[in-house]
């Protein structure tokens, strides 16, 4: 890409520039597409459009909430891309929802989507509000609601959201009856993520963990490191790192050390996972749990170990403590743990990263096998799902660290440039409606 053909658009090269705000979700975002373009030579018409959302909704949501009181919440849906299909997110129901943060959310979901080949684009959407203070009644009219104001972008063929922060199948099936009410029919194929009994598909649950599982065992099988007895730190206890954590250990890795909100266990010899799920299912929290070492959050990031399964929140891996990670592998289960500054250390230490995009893909793969079924009115069994899952996600884990290797970038700038060029391609083919 020549200098002053993006001129109106700084090439950001992450590292090398000094962020405004390194935790910024879209500036750490675009950095690394920035740089992805630069390195592809992309067409400046074709870098234009693909800088920016094709649509961003805001609207209001007013609920009567059960003390007779009326509400007014602020909700979002942004639809990055869908030059390759219909556009593909979650919903998340959280105060600090921003249409920055759904933006940046939606690229990811773009870029996510193309990664791993599947014919959807991107989009994200969210509502500011704290569902954890509301009642089902509340939250359900709160859905619905919003699902009405949205109501214009929703469709099989246009945008199908899936659950995310806050949210569940019980919401999805809440938006479900919502838009089917509207076109007076059932439209199954409206979002992913449902009950089974609505259209759901087996193994959507686990999907995001096993994907985790799948991507961080070929990491180690390309590095020459044998997965038996692997050590592996998982931050975040919920359903994605508890279930990667649940397979990796059936894998024969040892699983080192856990925490959630509340904080860390650590034990060098290994942690029995199930005994561990066990607790958080009675005790609600890892706190407490008595065979392992209490640690912060903090300092799981920083143990000795093989890999480190970031799962919970974004830039927990930033300037500050990227020089004193010890993994050699690092699998984002989360979406953007390490920040654009961070990802420079990394690269220097030698740490070879599984991007967000690719690692924790394995969520949207299913749901595009749910929604694939719903489509067609006929289910797969969970070997069939698991099966097909493993062969996209070893596929584009292959696609992805072979570009990286041929262009001499990090996997993520590959992942980046492998997504970016599948787009770009389409809107070649496609042209330019005027």
């Amino acid at each position: 890409m020549c200098a002053d053909a993006v001129q109106p658009h700084r090439i950001i090269r992450p590292d090398k520039d000094h962020f405004l705000s390194e935790e910024n979700p879209f500036e750490a975002m675009m950095s690394r597409f920035d740089f992805a373009a630069e390195k592809l030579n992309l067409d400046p018409g074709l870098y234009k459009i693909l800088r920016h959302p094709e649509k961003q909704v805001t609207v209001s949501i007013p609920v009567l909430l059960d003390s007779g009181e009326v509400e007014v919440y602020t909700g979002h849906r942004v639809l990055y891309n869908t030059s390759r299909g219909p556009a593909k997110g979650g919903i998340r129901f959280d105060l600090a929802v921003t249409l920055e943060e759904v933006t940046a959310l939606a690229a990811w979901m773009t870029w996510k989507c193309a990664v791993v080949n599947i014919p959807f684009g991107g989009a994200k959407g969210g509502v500011v509000c704290d569902p954890s203070v509301m009642s089902p009644g509340e939250i359900e009219r709160l859905t619905r609601r919003y699902t009405s104001g949205i109501i214009e972008t929703l469709g099989p063929d246009s945008d199908v959201p899936a659950p995310d922060v806050n949210t569940n199948e019980r919401v999805m099936a809440w938006i479900m009856d919502t838009y089917s009410m509207a076109k007076r029919h059932t439209v199954t194929a409206v979002v992913t993520g449902k009950p089974i009994s609505m259209g759901g598909s087996l193994g959507r649950k686990e999907a995001t963990g096993r994907g985790c599982m799948f991507v961080t065992r070929e990491a180690l099988k390309r590095l020459d490191m044998p997965i038996e007895r692997a050590r592996i730190a998982v931050q975040g206890f919920g359903n994605v790192g508890s279930i990667a954590a649940t397979l990796l250990q059936e894998q024969g890795a040892r699983i080192v050390a856990v925490s959630d909100k509340s904080g860390g266990i650590y034990n060098e010899a290994g942690l029995d996972v199930q005994d561990v799920k066990n607790w958080v299912l009675e005790k609600r929290l890892l706190a407490g749990y008595p065979d392992g070492e209490a640690i912060t959050n903090a300092e799981l990031l920083t143990l000795p170990c093989e890999v480190l399964l970031p799962a919970a929140l974004e830039n927990v891996i930033t300037s500050k403590n990227a020089p004193d990670i010890q993994a050699r592998i690092v699998c984002e289960g989360a979406n953007g743990p390490t920040t654009a500054k961070a990802d420079a250390i990394l690269e220097e230490k030698g740490v070879f990263v599984v991007p967000d995009i690719l690692a924790n893909a394995g969520g949207v793969t299913v749901s595009y096998f749910e929604w694939v079924q719903d489509r067609g009115g006929y289910f797969w069994d969970e070997e069939t799902v698991n099966s097909r899952l493993e062969r996209i996600m070893v596929q584009s884990f292959e696609e992805v660290a072979n570009m990286a290797a041929r262009h001499g970038v990090t996997n993520r700038i590959g992942a980046y440039m492998l997504a970016i060029e599948r787009v770009a391609e389409v809107h070649r083919l496609r042209g330019m409606y005027a």
